[in-house]
């Protein structure tokens, strides 16, 4: 005789197995800088991408297990070319690529047999301008959410949000928003708790370049990439102290100047005069001393 579970508990279960599949991954970033929007990750393999671009000046990124991920990219590009052919190319948004996401995760979620897929994507979009931008997050449950600024998923990703939450700001160049991504994901330690900086070999770079008119996904490697990582970090180091600045010389409290300390005449610095000066109060010579 079969047992009963209720659809709440089936709900749970499904949702806290996505999510532990989602936990095991490395986390990415998405956020945006003055000329578009970044996409940041770890990733050793050069073949095997979590970016990747979906229409004109539309990409995803992804976390999870990447045979379900990479399913549903190609259905979202075969989705994206299929809505521009039979409408406008204007017609395709993330918006909708957002939502037909949502829907066929929620459908693969609530069948009642079968696993969840272990996935959770992002989809965005470059506007003529930063205001325009749109970036969206949907869950492994169907769930989609508007993400404006920036945006972290995957492995710890409240730890990374906390970072990005705090190094992030509006009017970023390319440089800074690396920077800041770079310094997101290696406070958290990628799960092992340990800081890290990440290197080139290590990375999987991509932007959204609102500069261009057409096709605006590119992808950072090689000189290029280890000279933008130069340069966030370079912007990010702290001068050291210099420390006090020294007195001019002649200035009161210069070394030699009168009534600074060491200087002819003057008390030591701790120890009060103990007595008048040799000579008259106006300097003139005092009276021969005695034999």
């Amino acid at each position: 005789m079969p047992f009963y579970v209720s659809p709440e508990q089936v709900m749970r279960d499904k949702d806290d197995y996505a999510r532990k599949g989602v936990a095991r991954s490395r986390s990415s970033v998405v956020l945006q800088y003055t000329g578009g929007i970044l996409m940041v990750t770890p990733n050793a393999s050069s073949v095997l991408h979590k970016i990747s671009e979906l229409y004109d000046r539309i990409a995803f990124a992804a976390v999870g297990r990447y045979n379900e991920y990479e399913n549903l990219r190609k259905a979202g590009v075969t989705y994206a070319d299929v809505t521009g052919y039979q409408f406008d190319r204007s017609d395709v948004t993330a918006r909708g690529i957002a939502n037909w996401y949502a829907q066929t995760l929620g459908t693969i979620f609530s069948e009642p047999t079968g696993k969840p897929f272990e996935v959770e994507i992002v989809v965005a979009e470059v506007g003529t301008s930063p205001d325009n931008d749109q970036i969206y997050r949907i869950s492994w449950a169907g769930t989609v959410s508007d993400e404006p600024g920036f945006v972290a998923f995957g492995g710890p990703a409240d730890q990374v949000s906390a970072v990005l939450k705090e190094r992030f700001s509006d009017g970023m160049s390319l440089a800074e928003a690396l920077g800041a991504a770079l310094a997101a994901l290696a406070a958290s330690g990628q799960g092992n708790g340990a800081q890290s900086e990440l290197n080139t070999a290590q990375l999987e770079v991509a932007i959204l370049d609102r500069a261009r008119a057409h096709r605006t996904f590119r992808r950072l490697h090689g000189p290029r990439l280890e000279e933008l990582i130069a340069e966030s970090r370079a912007g990010s180091e702290t001068p050291a102290s210099a420390g006090p600045e020294a007195p001019a010389p002649g200035a009161p409290g210069a070394p030699g100047a009168p009534g600074a300390p060491g200087a002819p005449g003057a008390p030591a610095a701790d120890e009060p005069p103990t007595g008048p000066a040799p000579g008259g109060a106006d300097g003139t010579p005092g009276p021969p001393a005695g034999p």
